[in-house]
């Protein structure tokens, strides 16, 4: 059995400059077993042609929001409600669970300092653990790979991830051995925004909803209510919406 762990973000990692208006860095993964991200896969083309006539059409959270590009057709007021509902079933029929870690940056560094460890790695060594959790739990065959996607940010910044990701392998974490990552095989890949990878648009779509609970928890937030029960659960308790500090 393989599993794909899909990886992107909300927010800006840097610890600098930042907007007191969204001070919130959230880091979402989505994880499928192979055979159940075909199935989304299909089913989020199947989407994509009946309002795009396009499996090439690219779902972008910040473009959708501001009915940008290929997305003005949501000024039209029922292509939005529609749409909004096709997608909201995809999100809830569809077989895959959600990893996220969130950092409010300036808390963060009120308690840590500017010079601290990057939020991005923190974020990323929390997603790792929780994918080998969520893998172990599983009732299904036993996995014998985890392949992590995540969006190319740019040369320097995915040499620095990769450097991050073998020092994981290579000594493990506080939570998980490096033994257990290497039991499933585990390994990463980055892929552009034009791939048009439907896992990493699912991750995009999901990340800012969940920052924006994390940043309020009593605002409306109707994409949150969608897609929370797809959160990592066990014995009815949350473990994959995690803040820091």
């Amino acid at each position: 059995m393989k599993y794909v762990l899909f990886i992107d973000e909300s927010g800006d990692h840097g610890l600098s400059n930042v907007d007191p208006a969204f001070p919130i860095f959230t880091l979402c993964g989505i994880i499928f077993s192979q055979e159940n991200y075909e199935a989304f896969r299909l089913a989020l083309n199947e989407l994509k042609l009946k309002y795009w006539n396009d499996i090439n059409t690219i779902l972008h959270s910040r473009d959708i929001r501001k009915c940008e590009g290929p997305f003005k057709i949501l000024f039209n007021k029922d292509i939005r409600e529609n749409f909004y509902n096709d997608f909201n079933k995809i999100v809830e029929e569809q077989k895959y669970i959600i990893l996220t870690s969130s950092i409010d940056k300036i808390a963060y560094t009120k308690k840590y300092g500017y010079l601290s460890d990057d939020v991005y790695e923190i974020s990323l060594s929390f997603l790792m653990e929780r994918a080998i959790y969520v893998i172990e739990k599983s009732q299904e065959e036993i996995a014998s790979e985890l392949q992590i996607i995540l969006e190319r940010r740019g040369n320097k910044e995915d040499k620095k991830l990769e450097e991050h990701f073998q020092k994981l392998m290579s000594r493990g974490t506080f939570y998980v051995s490096k033994n257990r990552f290497a039991k499933y095989k585990t390994h990463i890949s980055f892929s552009y925004k034009k791939d048009n990878i439907n896992g990493l648009q699912l991750a995009d779509l999901v990340a800012y909803p969940v920052a924006r609970y994390i940043l309020d928890p009593t605002k409306q937030n109707p994409a949150f209510e969608v897609l929370k029960s797809k959160i990592y659960s066990k014995e009815n308790k949350i473990y994959g919406l995690k803040k820091h500090p």
